[in-house]
C-alpha cells in the first residue's frame, strides 16, 4: 500500500499512522502528507519523518474540479494507491472520490451516523455529545463518499462518557482509541482484508486463502 495522508491540523492520526508503519504493525509505505494550510503541526510531523509534503489550498483554485485534479496530480506523482484523512478540514471533490473510491477513509470521533455531517469536526462534536447527553461515544473508521462522514463503516470503537466530562477531556479519551483504531483499519485494506457491498463491510479473517482471479468484482 502507497498511502498518502490528508491533514490539516497537528496531525496525531497522523503520527499513529507513522507509528505503526515504523512497528512494523502497518505494511504501507507513507508516500506523502498532502495539507490544505502550510501552518498545519502534520507538515512538521512528515518533514521529521522524510515524507514528502505537498501544500494544496482549495481557495486558489475556481473550482472544486480544478482543485481536485490538482490533488489527482499530486497523488499520482507520489503514486499512491490509497488515501487516509486524518483531520483534514476540506470536502473531498468529487472526482477524487471517483478515483479513489474504495480506497480512501477518515476516521471521525463519534459513534456514525451519531454526531455527524457538516461541520460536525473536532471540539465540534465532543460538545454536541456532552450536550445531548448520550452515555456513549466513540471512533468510526469510514469509506468517503460524496457527502460529509456518510460512507459505508469499517471500524467502530464505544467510549464512555461521564457525567464530569468536559470536551477537552472526552476528547483525549477518543483520540486515545484513534491513534490505535485507525491503524488497525488501514492495516485491513493493505492486507487485502476488506470487502463491501453498498454499505455492507465485511473483513476477512487473516487466515483466509486470498481471493482468484476470478473472485475480483
Amino acid at each position: 500500500m502507497r498511502l498518502a495522508v490528508f491533514a490539516s491540523g497537528e496531525g496525531t492520526n497522523f503520527q499513529a499512522i507513522l507509528d505503526a508503519v515504523g512497528d512494523d504493525l502497518l505494511p504501507a509505505q507513507v508516500t506523502c502528507c498532502i495539507s490544505n494550510t502550510q501552518d498545519a503541526g502534520a507538515l512538521q510531523r512528515a518533514e521529521q519523518h522524510d515524507v514528502p509534503t505537498e501544500v494544496i489550498p482549495p481557495a486558489s483554485f475556481e473550482t472544486p474540479t480544478a482543485f481536485g485534479q490538482s490533488l489527482l496530480d499530486a497523488l499520482k506523482a507520489h503514486e499512491v494507491t490509497f488515501v487516509a484523512l486524518a483531520g483534514y478540514m476540506q470536502k473531498i471533490p468529487p472526482n477524487v472520490v471517483d478515483a479513489y473510491r474504495g480506497s480512501m477513509t477518515n476516521i471521525h470521533p463519534a459513534l456514525l451516523p451519531a454526531f455527524g455531517g457538516q461541520g460536525m469536526y473536532g471540539m465540534h462534536v465532543h460538545r454536541a455529545v456532552l450536550n445531548y447527553g448520550v452515555h456513549w461515544t466513540g471512533a468510526t473508521v469510514h469509506l468517503v463518499d460524496e457527502e460529509y462522514d456518510h460512507g459505508p463503516i469499517v471500524l467502530q470503537e464505544p467510549v464512555p462518557v461521564y457525567t464530569d466530562d468536559t470536551p477537552d477531556v472526552l476528547a483525549d479519551r477518543v483520540r486515545e482509541v484513534e491513534h490505535r483504531l485507525y491503524p488497525e483499519a488501514l492495516r485491513l485494506f493493505a492486507e487485502d482484508r476488506v470487502r463491501h457491498d453498498g454499505r455492507t463491510i465485511r473483513i476477512e479473517d487473516a487466515t483466509a486463502s486470498p481471493r482468484s482471479p476470478s473472485d475480483s468484482e
